[in-house]
């Protein structure tokens, strides 16, 4: 189907459905003449987008840029080093470190569990 028909069923504008075009938010299909073509799985995709956005009250934009985010390598650690810098991520513990809080845990268990030798 073409846009105007596939926007009509979605409850949107053919303008809305070229701006998630423009922000690769539309699976990648063209006919012959370079027109957009809708299908069942076009549809079904936009949906879910739509769906998206609303439960996690985000933007076209935002939803754009989470999926560069999480297809491009150079992207997501650039926002993974700025969620570090301001503290809305913690940094992953190293192995080292955990073993190293373990046996800290242990010594202190057992120094409660002496017996003191104060008199």
């Amino acid at each position: 189907m073409r846009i105007t028909e596939a926007a009509r069923r979605l409850g949107m504008s053919p303008r809305m459905l070229r701006y998630r075009e423009a922000l690769g938010l539309l699976p990648p299909v063209r006919d012959h003449g370079a027109h957009r073509r809708f299908g069942a799985e076009e549809l079904a995709a936009v949906a879910q987008g739509v769906e998206l956005e609303k439960r996690f009250d985000i933007s076209p934009a935002e939803l754009a840029f989470a999926l560069r985010a999480l297809s491009e390598p150079a992207v997501t650690q650039a926002v993974r080093d700025l969620g570090l810098r301001i503290g809305r991520i913690q940094a992953p513990r190293r192995a080292l470190d955990f073993e190293k809080e373990k046996a800290l845990r242990l010594l202190q268990t057992r120094a409660a569990d002496r017996p003191s030798n104060r008199s």
